[in-house]
């Protein structure tokens, strides 16, 4: 008679010992990361409801000057809220400040883009810091001394300018000059550009700087050259951060107030052209005008005020919708 024999069962393998010092699975457990969860939530929390005021304060005041209002807050050319009646709109203003914007993102983004490229990937290191670290020193400029350069040195300096864009493109009509003095909407645009570039380009620079470089290998062991690496590899990555970078730089132009009010030449009329004088925008509005103004002119500059937070608010928010959908292109993802 045969006897089968059975090995015994082998004992289960030792899973890893939990470290003593290690969290709970479930639940945060020391002192520490309570302290932290609750001060995170707290700021996270302290926001929201630091934005829920301003926004139910502006709407308030807002809603008190409009109530008044005998033009239309929204199409009106005029600005005289201490009249009687009360007339004042926001048109000019609206429109003075998305064109400036506009001019000032056109102009710096590619620049700063190049620039961030330049340092990352192709100027030397004892080039690219020096050159990153004025880029830094530009960063820290108060706006103040801008508006100074603009008025004194910008503002001369741009006949030559607008004459050679009134020959080659005065006949678009936008473009148009008529030899007036160059404190228009385009200065203003220029002087955003400048101040709005070393935002840009520093956060650009960091993104660039974050590229895994296996992937940028791989491009070269392709037979990539270093402008396709940059084409395949380097801007894809950094998209989403160009991106926030450029709403940073935009938040800025957005709101600068005191070197648009010393390099523009206020006035609450729309012009054909963007050389042409006149204009103007929010901050610029309020900055000038807030000192002197009644009580029901505070309230229509607080009015206008509520316009630019929604118009940041807008613009903060597609912004956010574009980079989630690049997603893929992000650095955390990579």
């Amino acid at each position: 008679m045969d006897i089968t024999t059975q090995k015994p069962a082998a004992p289960p393998a030792p899973g890893p010992a939990a470290h003593p010092d290690a969290p709970a699975a479930r639940g945060v457990t020391r002192p520490g990361d309570r302290i932290f969860l609750g001060l995170s939530r707290g700021s996270g929390i302290f926001v929201l409801v630091l934005m829920a005021a301003i926004a139910a304060f502006l709407t308030y005041r807002a809603t008190l000057a409009i109530s008044k209002d005998e033009a239309n807050f929204f199409t009106s050319f005029e600005w005289n809220p201490s009249g009687v009646p009360p007339e004042f709109g926001i048109a000019v203003l609206a429109f003075g400040t998305v064109v400036s914007s506009i001019i000032a993102m056109v102009i710096a983004v590619p620049v700063a883009v190049a620039i961030a490229l330049f340092i990352t990937h192709y100027a030397p290191r004892r080039l690219g810091g020096p050159i990153g670290y004025v880029i830094d020193l530009l960063a820290a400029v108060p706006s103040i001394v801008y508006g100074l350069w603009g008025a004194l040195v910008l503002v001369p300096h741009l006949d030559g300018l607008y004459g050679w864009l009134d020959d080659y493109l005065g006949w678009t009509g936008i473009l148009e000059w008529n030899d007036g003095a160059p404190r228009s909407l385009f200065t203003v645009g220029i002087l955003l550009a400048v101040m709005i570039l070393p935002i840009i380009t520093n956060v650009s620079r960091e993104v660039f700087r974050q590229v895994p470089r296996m992937h940028e290998e791989a491009a070269l062991a392709l037979g990539a050259t270093r402008w396709e690496v940059i084409r395949m590899s380097v801007l894809p990555f950094g998209r989403s951060g160009v991106i926030s970078a450029s709403m940073l730089g935009l938040g800025r132009a957005l709101g600068e107030t005191m070197a648009v009010a010393m390099v523009l030449s206020p006035s609450f009329t729309i012009n054909a052209s963007l050389l042409d004088p006149g204009g103007g925008t929010f901050a610029q509005n309020i900055a000038s005008k807030f000192n002197e103004a009644t009580e029901m002119g505070r309230d229509a500059l607080i009015a206008s005020g509520l316009v630019l937070f929604v118009i940041t608010l807008l613009v903060n928010g597609a912004a956010r919708l574009i980079i989630a959908r690049r997603k893929e292109y992000s650095g955390a993802n990579a």
